[in-house]
Order: C-alpha cells, then sequence, then structure tokens
C-alpha cells in the first residue's frame, strides 16, 4: 500500500514538472512569435515609406495607385481563408515560414521594381503575406481558453511598436539611401524572420498534430476546398459574430483608408505633422492593446466587452459628424481605435473558441479577410462619400451603422436575460 501511494505521488510529481516545462516551452514560442510579428509588421510600415514615391516616380496618379492598393485587397482577400486552412493542415511552421519566404520575394521585386508594371507583380506574394493570422493561429494553440483574449490583445501591442519604429526607419533609410536600398533592407529583415521561424517554432502547435499516416475525411479535401471553410459558418453563435465582426468594424475601416487624404486636404496637415500624428497613434495603440484590453478581457464577460466595442464605436461616428478641429481627430480617432481593438480581439477568442480546435486557424483566416474586405471596398466607397458628402458623412455612416447593432445586441441580451429571470 505505501509503495503504491509512492508510486502515485512520484508519478503526479513528474506529471507535474512535466506540465511546468511544457508551459515555460509554450511561453518562450509565445514570445518568439511576438517578436516575429513585430519584425515583420515594421517591414511592413517600412514599405510605406516607399511604395508611393517610387509609384510617383514611375509615373503613376492618384487613380492608378488606388489600382494598385485594391490588387492587395483583392489578393489577400483571396488567399486569407485558404491560407489558414493551410496552417490548419501543415502546422504552424509551415504557414510562417511561407508568410516569410513571401515577405523576402516580396522586398526583392519591390527593390528590383523599375517599370510600372513590376511595382504590380511585386505585390504577388502579398496572397501569401499574412502573418497576423499565422501568428494568432500560434497563440491561439499554445494560450488557455480563458487566457485566450489577453494573448491575442498583446498582437496590439506589436502593432503599435512597429507603426514607430518602421515608419520612422523607412522615412530615414528612404532619404538617404533610396527606394532601392530600403527594400532591400527589408528583405534582409524578411530573411531572418525566417530563420527564427525555423529555429524557434515547433512544426506543429495544436494540441493534436495531424499525422500523415492517419489523415481525417477533412485533411483528405484539400486545402482548397471552399465547402471545408465555409462549413464553420455551420456551427452556433458563427455566422451571427462573424457578421456583427464585419458590419461593425466596416464603418471604422473606411474610415481608416480615407485617413490620409483627410489629414491632408480637410486639415491641411503637413507630412511632419502626419508623421507626428501616426507616432501618437501608434503610442496610443500601444497603451490600449497592451494595458487595457487584457484587463477589461479578465474581468468583464466577452459579450459585455462586444457590446462596450459598438456603443462606443456609434458614440465615435457622432463626434466624427461635427468635427472640425485636430484636437477633436485626435480624440475621435482614440476611441475609435479602442473600439475596433476590443471588437476584433473579443470576435476572434469568441469565434476560435466556438469551432473545433483542428480548424481555428482557418476560422483566423477568415477573420483575416474581413480586413482585407475592408481594403477592398473602402477606399471606393469612401472616396463616393467624402466627395460627395463630406468629412461628416463618414461619421454618419459608423453612427448609424454602430447603432444598430448595438440596439440589436441589447435587445438580445435583455430579451435572454428576462428568459432566465
Amino acid at each position: 500500500m505505501q509503495l503504491g501511494k509512492e508510486l502515485q505521488d512520484s508519478a503526479g510529481t513528474g506529471t507535474s514538472a512535466a506540465r511546468t516545462t511544457g508551459r515555460r516551452k509554450n511561453t518562450a514560442v509565445i514570445y518568439v512569435t511576438f517578436l516575429i510579428l513585430t519584425l515583420d509588421l515594421s517591414m511592413m510600415f517600412l514599405q510605406f515609406s516607399v511604395t508611393p514615391y517610387l509609384a510617383k516616380k514611375l509615373g503613376f496618379d492618384t487613380l492608378w495607385f488606388g489600382y494598385l492598393q485594391t490588387t492587395v485587397g483583392v489578393a489577400q482577400l483571396i488567399g486569407g481563408p485558404v491560407f489558414g486552412r493551410f496552417g490548419d493542415l501543415f502546422g504552424a511552421r509551415a504557414a510562417l515560414t511561407l508568410v516569410c519566404s513571401a515577405n523576402v520575394v516580396f522586398f526583392v521585386l519591390l527593390a528590383l521594381a523599375n517599370h510600372p508594371i513590376l511595382l504590380f507583380v511585386h505585390k504577388i506574394p502579398t496572397i501569401f503575406m499574412h502573418i497576423v493570422p499565422a501568428c494568432q493561429m500560434v497563440l491561439t494553440d499554445l494560450s488557455e481558453p480563458e487566457k485566450r483574449a489577453d494573448v491575442l490583445s498583446k498582437t496590439g501591442l506589436c502593432f503599435g511598436i512597429s507603426l514607430i519604429l518602421g515608419s520612422t526607419l523607412g522615412g530615414q533609410l528612404n532619404a538617404r539611401f533610396g527606394e532601392s536600398f530600403t527594400a532591400s533592407v527589408g528583405a534582409a529583415v524578411s530573411a531572418f524572420n525566417l530563420l527564427l521561424v525555423l529555429c524557434f517554432i515547433p512544426k506543429f502547435t495544436k494540441t493534436e498534430a495531424p499525422r500523415s499516416s492517419n489523415k481525417t475525411e477533412s485533411q483528405k479535401q484539400g486545402v482548397f476546398n471552399v465547402r471545408e471553410i465555409t462549413r464553420l459558418m455551420k456551427y452556433p453563435r458563427v455566422m451571427q459574430i462573424f457578421l456583427i465582426k464585419v458590419i461593425g468594424g466596416l464603418p471604422a475601416g473606411i474610415f481608416q483608408v480615407m485617413f490620409s487624404i483627410v489629414s491632408m486636404d480637410f486639415f491641411q496637415l503637413q507630412p511632419e505633422e502626419h508623421s507626428y500624428l501616426m507616432a501618437f497613434f501608434g503610442i496610443v495603440q500601444m497603451v490600449i492593446q497592451g494595458a487595457v484590453i487584457g484587463r477589461l478581457a479578465n474581468r468583464f464577460p466577452e459579450k459585455t466587452l462586444l457590446l462596450l466595442s459598438i456603443g462606443v464605436a456609434a458614440l465615435v461616428g457622432l463626434v466624427q459628424t461635427y468635427m472640425e478641429t485636430v484636437f477633436q481627430l485626435c480624440i475621435s480617432i482614440t476611441l475609435m481605435m479602442f473600439s475596433l481593438s476590443v471588437l476584433n480581439v473579443i470576435t476572434d477568442s469568441i469565434l476560435t473558441k466556438s469551432v473545433p480546435s483542428s480548424d481555428s486557424g482557418t476560422m483566423l483566416g477568415l477573420c483575416a479577410s474581413v480586413q482585407s474586405l475592408i481594403r477592398t471596398i473602402g477606399p471606393t466607397a469612401g472616396g463616393f462619400l467624402y466627395v460627395n458628402y463630406g468629412l461628416s458623412s463618414l461619421g454618419l455612416l459608423q453612427l448609424i451603422v454602430n447603432g444598430t447593432v448595438f440596439v440589436y445586441l441589447l435587445s438580445r441580451r435583455l430579451r435572454n436575460s428576462a428568459k432566465d429571470d
């Protein structure tokens, strides 16, 4: 009896030690994933300091530059869901390897672009450049369900750091050494990111890794099976939350797409003043994602935070309807960043927990396609509203859309409360 008890205690101690070691390894991988995400996003903002000036040198006008941006939106809209399923079938390392390899090709082609056609060609790799959902796959797989919203919110902290670092570095390099050298730096950093992936990211991060010798029916369907991607919408709550994510985030996304035009045309900001404003928003993003959302997620239910994000978005629309000064712009953008960040984090958390863990990557790919959809239709819709009805129309759109969604969510919550009583 005593010997049996000692063996059980020894086994329990061994299991506890193994769990502790596993958690430490998971934590280390999570930190490396944040580093990979920060470096990749920094290069994205560095690229923003290259492409507009290079396009201007190659004779692009505003219309053709818009076509160039739409090309990226369409490519990522198509690639997002397929990329997510690729990660589910082949693992996180394969997904991140594909992203970083595409980044290297992207920046090499940008460095070599000396003709308008080549500037379009260098956008082709963007169909595979889905760094945020790729990193979210790792974070989702390695985090506890109750801590998922907190962990996912930290990706926004990486976004804020990258906004400041990438924009500053890109501007300095482009001014001193030109577009080709700056793009070459982007290729070098992307290659370093690829080494980090190969050295530190496990081949599979899910609890149950797919086995080539024992393929499930889902795996046999392949990466490009549309039915396997869209079937996730049949799970409870998924379609509802996904539509809220799309409808609630669309007006804010349109304003974000139009922000550069609004700041230059309506508020008459000079390039230097615009860069200061972007740095301010980067700091705000870091504070919101790094210090605010995680604490809110730990204290309040996800349904409450979803309702809060939509309510604040409606308030932002009201402020933007009467916005006239740069100070009011800063207030409205700060509130909009808060509402949009909460909306994205909470909906991503709910959606990934509403489907099997084996399909979380595909779900994150579908979530990422929402941003691509906004980038695709945003310039056309925002430009039409701004040119024909002025800045207030963008705020009025956000007020009406998010106000309607807020009333829907609130009434649904009140009905559920009445049923429980």
